[in-house]
């Protein structure tokens, strides 16, 4: 009766010391900036790292640019110190949304509604996942989301993990969390081709969260509100059943900035720039261009507050508390339409 007792025992253990292991580089090593990782050049001579491209720069480039992601990285760690009281270590759950170019020394933690679509689109150019295709936009942006087309850093072994890790620039993208939110509901609620999203979460929402639904609505689920898509949000049971869909789950929650040491924190806000130097310091820029986004139908700050005009102070109260973590970590202000 004692043996299942043991195994458990020992592979409690196993996990342990996995999860202490990738900690314990993470959180004590500083990056490689001086050692590289044996990347090399078209013409096989060493070139020197994204990363050390980087560090090296802190020495000799005071550009407006490199200053400003100089500042960011400095503000998440602080905020990460002040906000974050309990450290918990890393699991391979969290690196499933970073995704890895071993032949640029790249590590990009994808968020979704963060331009994600044409940063995965660059990476299956650079890693050759793209086959013919130098263009970005040549590459259907259902594509861009094969799982398998780009690798992850949860596929590897510990120590892969953990080179890649204190070796690679590691970068995200990150956005005002509330334009954010309102991009999700406005692609996956108000659009009739994601009939997937209306079944799976847009008949759940209306059944919970409407009073006197119809049938019709309750089959279909297209006909979302952006009020019920709050309600649901904040509704304790929604997270209690399953984890938040990566559309609308926080940043913190997919790239995990206080456990994961990112090198460079671009914003959507600045997308171009912020694009262009991680470009720049990859030496990637010559071969690929970034592609250039439709601002016409972007999300912007004063469309989100035309959502927020019908949730009452209550809610936009207990939405804000779900995600101030971002707001904080990414400093963002809380936004002025906000009644509460």
């Amino acid at each position: 009766m004692k043996k299942p007792k043991v195994n458990r025992m020992f592979l409690a253990m196993c996990l342990g010391c996995f999860v202490m292991v990738i900690f314990y580089f993470q959180s004590n090593l500083k990056p490689a900036s001086a050692h590289g990782d044996g990347t090399t050049g078209d013409r096989g001579k060493p070139r020197r790292t994204p990363l050390q491209m980087l560090y090296d720069s802190d020495q000799e480039d005071q550009s407006a640019l490199h200053v400003t992601h100089q500042g960011r990285r400095e503000l998440l760690e602080d905020a990460c110190r002040s906000y974050t009281h309990k450290r918990r270590v890393l699991i391979p759950e969290d690196l499933k949304h970073v995704i890895v170019d071993d032949k640029h020394g790249l590590l990009y933690c994808y968020v979704p509604k963060v331009a994600c679509t044409n940063w995965k689109r660059v990476l299956m150019v650079l890693t050759g996942a793209a086959g013919p295709h130098r263009d970005p936009l040549a590459i259907p942006a259902n594509e861009a989301h094969v799982p398998g087309n780009l690798r992850t850093l949860s596929e590897y072994s510990v120590a892969q993990i953990n080179r890649r890790l204190r070796s690679y620039l590691k970068f995200v993208f990150v956005r005002e969390p509330f334009e954010r939110l309102v991009s999700a509901y406005r692609n996956k609620f108000t659009r009739s081709y994601n009939t997937a999203f209306h079944k799976r979460y847009g008949t759940r929402i209306i059944r919970r969260h409407r009073a006197d639904p119809s049938e019709e609505a309750l089959a279909s689920g297209d006909d979302v509100s952006f009020e019920e898509f709050v309600y649901y949000l904040v509704d304790p049971r929604t997270q209690r059943e399953e984890p938040f869909n990566e559309h609308w789950e926080r940043v913190h929650s997919l790239c995990h900035p206080c456990l994961i040491r990112y090198d460079v924190v671009g914003k959507y806000e600045t997308l171009e720039q912020d694009s262009g130097y991680v470009m720049r310091l990859a030496g990637v820029e010559g071969q690929v261009t970034f592609p250039a986004s439709a601002k016409s139908a972007r999300t912007t700050g004063d469309m989100a507050a035309q959502f927020f005009r019908n949730v009452s102070p209550f809610y936009q109260k207990k939405l804000y508390n779900l995600y101030r973590m971002d707001f904080l970590l990414f400093n963002y202000t809380t936004p002025e339409y906000l009644s509460f």
